[in-house]
Formats: structure tokens, sequence, C-alpha cells
């Protein structure tokens, strides 16, 4: 059941921002410039982005027993595979496929879409979904969240005294 829950999550959210919404877009404001060759590198985010949704939505059905539905989640944390380097691969992911969307029409209005999506997906983690984990997870989460970025894997400076009590 947690694999069809997953998947009817996955038509109706990601689908609409990635799909549903853009096709609408697209006919409401249709480019008038034909795909040519440098446009077709936006396959690559897209690709990329598609397989940064389904990979960890496979994790969190199968190692969370959960989806990625805030109706249906995890009930165990999920911190393997992509969730080694951001907290939030699979909004990284929508959000790379609207892009690669944006640069294949060559479209302002995807472009938007885009960013509107970020700025709600970043408000949504911020403010509902980090507070939640933490309250749901406590210090194991909160482990999570030091050693691993919301976002985009970065580098992560750490003092000496950190260092060298991981060595030790």
């Amino acid at each position: 059941m947690v694999w069809f829950r997953t998947l009817l999550f996955t038509i109706f959210v990601p689908g609409s921002v990635t799909v549903w919404i853009p096709c609408l877009l697209l006919w409401l404001f249709p480019s008038t410039e034909k795909i040519g060759p440098l446009q077709l590198l936006g396959l690559i985010p897209m690709v990329i982005g598609a397989t940064m949704y389904f990979i960890p939505a496979w994790d969190f059905a199968a190692r969370g027993g959960g989806t990625p539905a805030p109706f249906s989640p995890t009930h165990h944390m999920v911190a393997k595979g992509f969730y080694r380097f951001s907290r939030n691969p699979m909004y990284v992911g929508v959000t790379m496929v609207v892009l690669g969307e944006a640069w294949l029409f060559r479209s302002w209005a995807l472009l938007i879409l885009a960013a509107a999506d970020f700025t709600f997906d970043y408000i949504f983690v911020k403010y509902f979904e980090e507070p939640g984990l933490i309250e749901k997870f406590g210090k194991p989460y909160l482990d999570y969240m030091t050693r691993t970025s919301r976002w985009i894997p970065l580098p992560r400076i750490r003092s000496s005294a950190s260092s060298a009590s991981d060595h030790a």
C-alpha cells in the first residue's frame, strides 16, 4: 500500500509541478522559438532532477516505510542514498526538472514556476517539515541536520575541536 500512496502522491504533487502546470503555462505562454541543439541541454537537469526525486521516493517507501507525502510520512528516518548529501533531494530534484524544462522550452513562465516552487519548498521545509522531523526523531535528526546540507551538498567547515574528536 505504501508504494501505491507514493505513486499517487507523485502523480498529483510533483507531477503537477513538473508536468501539469508546465503544460498549462506553455499553452498559455507558448514559445515562438524552435527547440535547438543548445536547448536540448535542458534535458540534463531534467534527467538528474527526476533521478533525485524517484530514487529518494523509493528509499522512503523501502527504508522508511512511508511516502514523501506529509499525510503519510516515513516511520523511520532515512539518511542513506541521496539523503547522505542533501536533506531534501526530492525538492531539489523537482526544481531541477522545472529549470530544465524552462531551458528546453525557452520559457520565462517556467523559470518563474521554478522560483515559486523553490520559494514554497523553502518555507514549507523550514517552518513545517523540519520542526516536525525534529519533534518526531529528536537528537538523531538534529545531528543529521548539522552534518547534512538542507539543499545542495556543500563542504562543511569544521572546527579543529570537532575534527579532533572525529578521529579519536
